[in-house]
C-alpha cells in the first residue's frame, strides 16, 4: 500500500506506451467482483468496449475519488456497451478490504484487477520501475474497442486526478465513428453535437 509519496513525484518507467490502432494482448488476471473471486482474460470481454483503469494503490488518498466516481457514472459505461476495469498493482485480498471498509469503495459494482506482479500495468507502459513509488501504476485510463484495438489512452502524474465524464466523453466519440463511418468527431463533441466528413471540399473552411 502507498503512502502520500504516490500522490506526487516523478516516477520513473521502462516501459513504451501501446500503439494506438494496435491489438491489446491477453491476459489472465485475479479480480475481485460482486464479493467473489475469480480469473479473467480479455478474451472474456470480446465484443464489448473495455476500459482499463489504472490507479496506484488501495487505501489512498485520490485513488477513491476517481473510483467512486467512475461508479457513479459505470452505468451510462453499460449503456455503451462497455466494461470498466480499474487496476492496481494490489492483490484481490486488498481490493476485498478496501471494498469491504471504504464507503467510496463500496460504491463499486465493476471488476476490480489484482495485478501484484505488475505484468499488465507493465504492459500498458504504466509500471514504475524506480523510485519512491515503484512498484505502483500511473493512473493511465485505456479504451480498447470490441476488436481489442487500442483506440485511446491518457496518463497522468499520480497527484492529478482524472474525469470520470471526460472519459466516457471518449468513448461515446469513438463509438460514434465506429458506427458512422466516414465521419469523425471535432474538438469536445458530445452526442448530438455536428460531426465532420472529411473530403476536399472541407478543406480551408473549418
Amino acid at each position: 500500500m502507498c503512502q502520500d509519496a504516490c500522490c506526487g513525484g516523478g516516477p520513473y518507467t521502462s516501459n513504451m506506451q501501446p500503439l494506438i490502432g494496435q491489438p491489446v494482448a491477453d491476459f489472465e488476471v485475479d479480480i475481485y467482483h460482486q464479493e467473489k473471486f475469480r480469473t479473467a482474460h480479455l478474451a472474456d470481454f470480446k465484443g464489448k468496449w473495455v476500459i482499463f483503469f489504472f490507479y496506484p494503490a488501495d487505501f489512498t488518498f485520490i485513488c477513491p475519488t476517481e473510483l467512486e466516481e467512475m461508479a457513479a457514472h459505470y452505468e451510462q459505461f453499460q449503456k455503451l456497451n462497455a466494461e470498466v476495469l480499474s487496476v492496481s498493482t494490489d492483490t484481490k485480498f486488498t481490493h476485498k478490504a478496501w471494498h469491504d471498509h471504504s464507503p467510496a469503495i463500496k460504491k463499486i459494482t465493476f471488476p476490480m484487477v489484482a495485478d501484484p506482479t505488475g505484468d499488465l500495468a507493465r504492459s500498458f507502459g504504466v509500471y514504475i520501475e524506480e523510485g519512491e513509488d515503484r512498484g505502483l501504476a500511473l493512473r493511465g485510463s485505456f479504451l480498447v474497442d470490441p476488436d481489442g484495438i487500442l483506440q485511446a489512452y491518457e496518463v497522468h502524474a499520480n497527484n492529478v486526478g482524472r474525469s470520470a465524464s471526460e472519459l466516457l466523453r471518449k468513448l461515446e466519440a469513438a463509438v460514434f465513428v465506429r458506427e458512422h463511418g466516414g465521419e469523425v468527431c471535432p474538438a469536445n463533441w458530445k452526442p448530438g453535437s455536428k460531426t465532420l466528413k472529411p473530403g476536399i471540399d472541407l478543406v480551408g473552411k473549418i
